[in-house]
C-alpha cells in the first residue's frame, strides 16, 4: 500500500496526540452538565493552521488544560500551514467520530466547504482567528482591532500624530486582516503617519524570514522610525534587523501578542520593542474548549465570542519588575483570566 505524503502526516498527527491527555476508563460525562455532555465523555479535536511560536504553544497548553478540567477525550491534528492539509484533516477529524471540533487559524477558502460539511453532518465547530462563513460556527478571537488600536494609541502617545512607518502585514490572515482595518483606519484619521513601506511573511521561521525582509526594507528607507508589526513574529524578525542595524535608539516598534521571550527582549536595554497590545493565548484556548463544550451542550454562545486584550508596555513591564509570563499574570490580573463562555458546570482549569 502507498501511503501519500499528507496521509502520513495526517496519521502522524493522530498518533502524537492521542495519548495528549491521559486515558479515562471511565465514560460518564461532566457533573452537572445539561444535554449528552452529562451524559458520556465528550471527543474533540482541534484542527490547527498556525502552530510556530510561543503565542500557540501556550494556545495548545490552554486547550489541554480546559478538556482535561472538563474530562474531555482531545486530539491534536496540526498541518503546519498548509492550508490543503488542514481541511483534509477536518475531514479525518469528522472520521475519527469526535463530537466538535475546534479550528485554529486557516483559510477561508479552503476551510469554508469543509466546515459547512461538518455543521451539516451534525458536528459542532467552533473557528479561532479563521472565518468559516457560516452562521452556525461562533467566530472567537481577541478582538483583534482593539488590539491593534491599543498598540496604534501608544505609538501616538509616544511619537506624536506625524512620523515615518513601516508595516510588517500579510493578508488572507483573519486576524491580521482585523488588525490591518484598523492600521488602515488610524492612516486617515492621522494624515500625518506616512507608510513608507509595507512588508511581510509567513515563511518559516516567520521571525527570521521578516528579519531579512525588514532589514533590506531599513536599508531602502531610512527614514522610518516606527514600525507596526501586529504579531509577535513579526516583531521579532523586526527588532532583530533593527538591532543588526544599529538603529535600537532611533526605530520604536509596536505589536500584538506577548510571551516570555517577547518581554524579555522589551526589557532589554534600549530595547527597540516599546508595546504590545494582547490577551493570553493560553486563555484564548481555554476559551474555545470552553465555547465548544456550551455548543454541545445545547447553549447558544452567540455568533461571536471575544477575549478582552491588555496594553503592555515597556515601561509597565520594567516599572513591575515582569520578566516572563508567569510575572506577568500575577502583576496583571486581568491578564490571566478572561469571564467567558463561563457556566457553573465548567470547572476551573489548573494553571
Amino acid at each position: 500500500m502507498t501511503i501519500d505524503r499528507r496521509t502520513f502526516l495526517a496519521g502522524l498527527a493522530t498518533a502524537s496526540v492521542a495519548g495528549a491527555l491521559p486515558f479515562r476508563a471511565f465514560a460518564e460525562g461532566t457533573a452537572g452538565a445539561p444535554g449528552i455532555v452529562g451524559e458520556r465523555k465528550m471527543k474533540i479535536a482541534l484542527v490547527r493552521y498556525l502552530s510556530t511560536g510561543d503565542f500557540f504553544q501556550f494556545y495548545l497548553a490552554g486547550v489541554t488544560r480546559q478538556a482535561e478540567a472538563l474530562g474531555f477525550d482531545l486530539h491534536v491534528l496540526d498541518s503546519r500551514q498548509d492550508a490543503a492539509l488542514q481541511a483534509e484533516m477536518l475531514q479525518q477529524a469528522m472520521n475519527l467520530g469526535v463530537d466538535g471540533i475546534i479550528l485554529q487559524h486557516g483559510l477561508t477558502e479552503t476551510l469554508k466547504e469543509p466546515a459547512a460539511q461538518a455543521v451539516a453532518d451534525g458536528f459542532k465547530v467552533v473557528a479561532f482567528d479563521v472565518n468559516c462563513e457560516n452562521e452556525a460556527i461562533p467566530q472567537i478571537e481577541q478582538n483583534d482591532r482593539e488590539l491593534a488600536r491599543l498598540a496604534l494609541e501608544q505609538a501616538i502617545a509616544d511619537n506624536g500624530e506625524s512620523f515615518t512607518a513601516g508595516y510588517v502585514y500579510v493578508p488572507g490572515i483573519a486576524p491580521l486582516d482585523r488588525r490591518d482595518e484598523t492600521w488602515q483606519a488610524f492612516k486617515k484619521k492621522y494624515p500625518g503617519i506616512k507608510e513608507a513601506a509595507h512588508w511581510g511573511t509567513m515563511n518559516n521561521p516567520i521571525a527570521n524570514s521578516v528579519a531579512d525582509q525588514t532589514a533590506a526594507v531599513l536599508r531602502a528607507n531610512p527614514d522610518i522610525t516606527v514600525i507596526f508589526a501586529p504579531y509577535d513574529e513579526f516583531a521579532k524578525g523586526a527588532k532583530t534587523a533593527v538591532d543588526e542595524a544599529g538603529l535600537n535608539e532611533k526605530i520604536k516598534i509596536y505589536s500584538a501578542d506577548i510571551s516570555t521571550p517577547d518581554i524579555s527582549a522589551m526589557v532589554e536595554d534600549k530595547s527597540a520593542w516599546a508595546a504590545s497590545a494582547a490577551t493570553s493565548s493560553a486563555v484564548v484556548g481555554e476559551v474555545c474548549v470552553r465555547t465548544l463544550a456550551l455548543q454541545l451542550a445545547g447553549v447558544d454562545t452567540g455568533k461571536q465570542v471575544v477575549v478582552p486584550p491588555t496594553l503592555i508596555t515597556q515601561k509597565m513591564l520594567l516599572e513591575k519588575g515582569i520578566k516572563n509570563m508567569d510575572d506577568l499574570a500575577a502583576k496583571l490580573p486581568q491578564f490571566s483570566k478572561a469571564d467567558v463562555s463561563m457556566a457553573s458546570w465548567i470547572p476551573e482549569p489548573k494553571r
